[in-house]
């Protein structure tokens, strides 16, 4: 395992914290340009233990990816320097806009700069399923699974139990025993379904309060944006009365239209709630469990390769993730590419990824440069 001077994985992971847009898919997208494409740190096939990996673990997946290469090229001290450096600019970024919200009582305008980011990462995105879906695809099974993780995902089904699908169908091949998947997918979608709704209740707001309910979040959280969500809103709406419909729904959106993690949505509701002192608080628990989750789990994956039903269960969690990210992807270009402008920067974006390689930071700007002088000239 080579270690790369520190300084490298600062100035690496603050650039794609103040460029990495459009949630998790294109965040590991991004991190795959530069540490496979570029640097030659990792091969895809270590890239994709390290995903594996990284879903295997409830918290965000994208700063968890970055912590797991900190940790891969530095060491404890290079997993808390990149996960902290992921995580910074945006938390500064949505700390700032939080501060105008409350300040003023509206938002920022950012819709022009997406209009011009989303196509460019759509098309990252794209350019990394292929080169990560060449190395992970290695038979008929695991490109039918891929392809039933996409459509079960699409269709609505819960994150955690297609991952678990991936494994299990994975390890009963292995087994000779491939009809235990039917039983315990169905298990594990039962155990992830919605709790029963307790009656609403006001509570007070304290620091402290705020503080565990984050931890909680961080602790136990798989899936998306959405799945987030659900969770802020059966608190903090529906339980305790802190927030109102509205002002969650900005929180979330300014945490997927910022760069980094979309999980600074907590940074502002922490600063909704209690100024700088809940945003600190609150984007601390948040984050926390997934550094921990991190360093218990990064020094097992050797093991878990070395055996051959734990690689199975790897290899099927790393096929079910590449399917949760083409449905991801699916969902994003719905809503980004939504007329002939968008389509065509995508299109030429996507050509240029597999003929010039250029730099996908460089890329991202140029995308929030199109929106600007597109919006500037309407």
């Amino acid at each position: 395992m080579a270690h790369r001077p520190l300084r490298q994985l600062a100035g690496l992971f603050l650039r794609l914290g103040l460029t990495a847009f459009g949630g998790p898919a294109a965040h590991i997208a991004m991190m795959r340009d530069e540490v496979v494409e570029r640097r030659c740190w990792l091969t895809d096939s270590e890239f994709l233990d390290l995903l594996g990996a990284t879903n295997l673990i409830p918290g965000p997946n994208s700063t968890e990816m970055a912590i797991h290469l900190g940790y891969r090229h530095g060491r404890l001290p290079g997993l808390l320097l990149a996960g902290t450096c992921f995580i910074l600019p945006a938390t500064l970024i949505v700390g700032g806009m939080a501060w105008v919200y409350v300040r003023f009582g509206d938002m920022p305008q950012v819709g022009w700069v997406m209009y011009g980011v989303g196509p460019i990462i759509i098309a990252i995105v794209l350019q990394a399923l292929w080169k990560l879906g060449t190395t992970a695809i290695k038979d008929p099974l695991t490109l039918a699974l891929g392809i039933l993780s996409t459509v079960l995902s699409l269709a609505g089904w819960n994150e955690l139990g297609l991952l678990a699908l991936g494994g299990i169908v994975m390890v009963g091949t292995k087994l000779k025993r491939p009809s235990l998947a039917v039983g315990i997918l169905t298990t594990v979608c039962a155990s992830t379904a919605a709790l029963a709704q307790t009656a609403a209740m006001a509570i007070p707001f304290t620091l402290t309060r705020l503080t565990f309910f984050f931890l909680k979040v961080g602790t136990i959280l798989f899936g998306s944006g959405y799945v987030l969500l659900a969770f802020l809103r059966a608190d903090l709406v529906e339980r305790w009365n802190w927030l109102t419909d509205e002002q969650l729904i900005d929180a979330v959106t300014v945490g997927q239209v910022t760069p980094g993690p979309v999980f600074t949505t907590a940074t502002f509701i922490g600063y909704l709630l209690d100024g700088w002192n809940g945003a600190t608080m609150a984007t601390l628990g948040i984050f926390l469990p997934g550094f921990l989750f991190v360093a218990c789990s990064q020094p097992l994956i050797p093991r878990l390769r070395a055996s051959p039903v734990t690689s199975a269960v790897l290899d099927g969690v790393v096929v079910a993730s590449l399917g949760l990210m083409a449905a991801v992807t699916w969902n994003l270009g719905r809503s980004t590419l939504v007329d002939m402008p968008t389509v065509g920067l995508a299109a030429i974006t996507t050509i240029a990824l597999f003929t010039l390689r250029p730099n996908s930071t460089w890329l991202v700007l140029a995308g929030a440069a199109a929106g600007w002088l597109w919006h500037a000239g309407a």
